[in-house]
């Protein structure tokens, strides 16, 4: 009876005519991903996907795919598995990207169906792994959705981030019957509502501290710095990012560094790197209580909870620092779902209203 009352008989058609859903929007959320498991082979099946990227490594697969599958996945699994383990949720049974991703589909959702009641599906897909993009995107179409708004929870444009999360997208959507009105949601490393919620995480984090730090590292996910020759925007959106922060803060430009993380490979990538930056300020200018951001990532994942909070901590310690301050990424806080939800109603104009 609840799946006849959702769907109907279009209009002057036959009675054997196929009942068509009713018509609905849908939000897809879309993350990097997350291993199933932390053991070799869950490691090694999430690693390929990710390191075959072309946009993620692009190198010519006749020189690079040799490498990564006799090489790479052979050692990386067992060190990235370690890493996962030691901030894996073990009561639930998977990775923190995905706890945390649940948690702000599920407050959006809320959100949205405040403001637009059942006319709008709200959920999350992963590039890499589970849950994957093509498997929402015909879950979706199958629940009645013929307009899709995809949200790549990425706020600075990327190749290897934003860029590969919609190539996905749409590879999903050619395999599509009926294929869906679709629209991709835009970086916002500007919007005055993401800016602003996280300068209220910083205050907020400042405030319960005995002694205010001598400096925020504000660090973002690195990328080889070829890509920002080849016209990439993303060092120069982190860096704005930056600026409008320490104004919505009110701080000199002293209080504030701009640093990049998770190198990898032998090229040279956007500098400074942060893992070195950390132990330079600390051992050359006397910097040894400082708090770290991460405004790049959405929600806390290996790169926040196990990069930052272990191997940049060491070395900054190593160097002499004393105090060292991780300030977690906006995850599902009301600040940061109420920016989400005020750029996805911007991008909803004219499907809903």
């Amino acid at each position: 009876m609840k799946d006849a009352a959702l769907t109907f008989c279009p209009a002057h058609a036959p009675a054997d005519h196929p009942r068509v859903k009713q018509a609905k929007t849908g939000v897809l959320l879309a993350n990097l991903g997350t291993p199933d498991n932390y053991d070799y082979w869950s490691m090694r099946r999430y690693l390929n996907e990710f390191l075959s990227d072309r946009r993620v490594i692009d190198y010519a697969p006749w020189k690079w795919q040799p490498l990564l599958q006799t090489i790479i996945l052979t050692k990386r699994p067992f060190s990235s598995g370690a890493a996962y383990k030691s901030i894996w949720n073990e009561d639930k049974g998977e990775s923190p990207l995905m706890t945390i991703t649940r948690d702000q589909t599920e407050k959006l959702s809320q959100v949205l169906a405040d403001r637009y009641d059942d006319e709008v599906m709200v959920d999350f897909c992963m590039r890499y792994g589970n849950p994957s993009t093509k498997s929402k995107v015909r879950e979706m179409v199958e629940t009645g959705c013929q307009r899709i708004l995809f949200f790549p929870l990425y706020p600075h444009y990327a190749g290897a981030t934003s860029a590969t999360a919609n190539d996905q997208f749409f590879r999903a959507l050619m395999e599509e019957t009926w294929m869906p009105a679709a629209r991709t949601v835009p970086a916002y490393f500007e919007h005055p509502m993401y800016i602003d919620a996280l300068a209220q995480s910083v205050e907020h984090a400042y405030a319960s501290m005995e002694t205010r730090p001598d400096l925020l590292i504000v660090s973002y996910h690195g990328m080889p710095k070829r890509y920002l020759m080849q016209g990439d925007p993303y060092h120069c959106q982190c860096q704005k990012t930056t600026r409008l922060l320490k104004e919505r803060l009110g701080w000199p430009d002293t209080d504030l560094a701009t640093t990049f993380q998770s190198v990898f490979g032998p090229e040279e990538w956007l500098r400074p790197y942060t893992v070195e930056e950390v132990a330079r300020v600390a051992r050359e200018n006397g910097k040894t209580n400082i708090a770290v951001i991460a405004p790049a990532f959405s929600a806390d994942c290996i790169e926040t909870l196990e990069e930052i909070e272990e191997e940049i901590r060491e070395s900054f310690e190593e160097a002499g620092g004393e105090t060292f301050t991780y300030i977690p990424c906006l995850n599902d806080e009301d600040t940061h779902i109420a920016a989400l939800a005020a750029i996805a109603d911007n991008e909803l104009r004219g499907w809903l209203f």
